[in-house]
């Protein structure tokens, strides 16, 4: 059943910008010469290999997302195919990683803002940068889902910008010769490369979170994440086919895009790349704390988190409690840490959201106890299918020793919040 204390004030591309947003971070700014340097000119067929399996991920969201108009996304749909107890572990473990994300980020834009203010990653004067950021985003926030939208559309414009007139001008720079095809990697090489791309594409399933506050969330939701993906995909492509046409040294380069806009564009473009950088990172901050807070909101209305978290304030109409905690965690991890997060972990959990939702699209087409689906996703049950079969094969070539405990360690403490939920909800009845 829709959630109607929320607002529902995003249209269907206000979710096109929520995808974009929360797909294009800081990753693309990072990851072309990293990949680069593992495959060489493979790179591209690494860039296309990702988009594939996102995009048979992608589907199976469009279908499953369809079917509900409440807030929640992955956790909604994990805990209407398996229970609440499974539900809760996967929107417990996919705040972590929203709010890790937002951490790591944060900094991220801080450093990039070290550009333009002297000592800004450094001292009282981070500590005062960081909370400023944070603070702005849960004013916008706290003030309604519309103003979010809006500051959320501004952003995806002003991310895009810089990155489609860098692929678009990089195109007539391109020298042919710096492509190498000759040599093909190693099928270790181009399986870590395709799982270090992965975080680039990430970030998607934001959107079904919020479809509470979103008109007609059925068809919008959809649209929004299968236009946003496909929008994605090509301007990634581009931008790699640009950076390694116009970039000779780009496996060493630290900013591949500054670096290569470099030499086309002059300095000039490499300080609207840099531009591009604190504007897409924004962005992506301000998605990250929509889409968190509304997912702990979501949970404390399921009953698996303290009530205190639904509370909806009578005015603005937000859940005013859910995001002034989410964003006290960030700003204290924030503060607390640096851009050394893990990369890997992030796009582990991930991996396993995805497969719950991707496991549920066959488990709701044989149930008659849940809403009809409003997008029909054509080949759905062999997407599915095929979708976890790529997962899994991604999953292969993690160091579970590493991550994997770091991973079990998150789901316990989870394990304990939620019996303790229940047992604190269950003495008050």
């Amino acid at each position: 059943m829709a959630n109607e204390k929320l607002i529902r004030g995003l249209g269907r591309w206000d979710m096109t910008a929520v995808v974009i947003n929360t797909i294009i971070g800081a990753g693309i700014f990072g990851l072309p010469a990293k990949v680069y340097a593992t495959i060489g000119s493979y790179s591209l067929a690494a860039f296309a290999a990702c988009a594939v399996i996102i995009g048979l991920v992608v589907i199976c969201y469009a279908e499953v997302a369809s079917r509900f108009a409440a807030t929640g996304g992955p956790y909604l749909y994990a805990r209407e195919a398996f229970g609440s107890v499974v539900g809760f572990e996967v929107g417990w473990l996919y705040w972590i990683v929203r709010v890790a994300t937002f951490a790591a980020n944060c900094n991220l834009l801080v450093t990039y803002l070290g550009s333009f203010v002297p000592g800004a990653n450094e001292g009282w004067l981070r500590i005062i940068l960081v909370s400023i950021i944070v603070a702005i985003i849960t004013v916008v926030n706290l003030i309604g889902v519309r103003e979010s939208a809006v500051m959320t559309n501004i952003f995806t414009v002003g991310k895009l910008l810089p990155l489609v007139v860098f692929a678009c001008v990089g195109a007539f720079f391109i020298d042919t010769a710096n492509f190498n095809f000759a040599v093909v990697p190693e099928y270790s090489a181009f399986a870590s490369a395709v799982l270090l791309l992965i975080y680039a594409f990430v970030g998607f399933e934001a959107s079904v979170v919020i479809a509470g506050e979103t008109r007609d969330p059925g068809r919008s939701i959809p649209f929004g994440l299968i236009t946003g993906i496909c929008l994605v995909t090509v301007l990634y492509i581009a931008i790699q086919a640009v950076s390694i046409g116009t970039l000779p040294g780009l496996a060493n380069s630290e900013r591949p895009i500054a670096d290569a806009a470099m030499t086309f564009l002059g300095p000039a473009g490499a300080a609207i790349v840099t531009v591009g950088v604190v504007v897409s990172i924004f962005g992506n901050l301000n998605v990250g704390v929509l889409s968190s807070t509304r997912l702990i909101y979501a949970m404390a209305e399921q009953r698996d988190l303290p009530s205190a978290f639904e509370r909806i304030h009578s005015r603005l109409r937000t859940p005013y409690i859910s995001i002034i905690a989410t964003s006290a965690v960030m700003l204290v991890l924030t503060i607390r840490s640096s851009f050394l997060s893990a990369v890997a972990i992030a796009t582990i959990t991930r991996l396993l959201v995805y497969a719950t939702t991707c496991v549920s699209l066959p488990i709701f087409r044989r149930r008659s106890d849940v809403p009809e689906a409003r997008f029909k996703a054509p080949l759905g049950i062999a997407a599915a299918i095929l979708s976890v079969v790529l997962i899994v094969w991604l999953l292969t070539n993690v160091d579970i020793a590493k991550e994997g405990i770091s991973i079990a360690v998150a789901a316990a403490v989870g394990l304990a919040i939620y019996l303790f939920t229940r047992i604190a909800r269950g003495r008050s009845k």
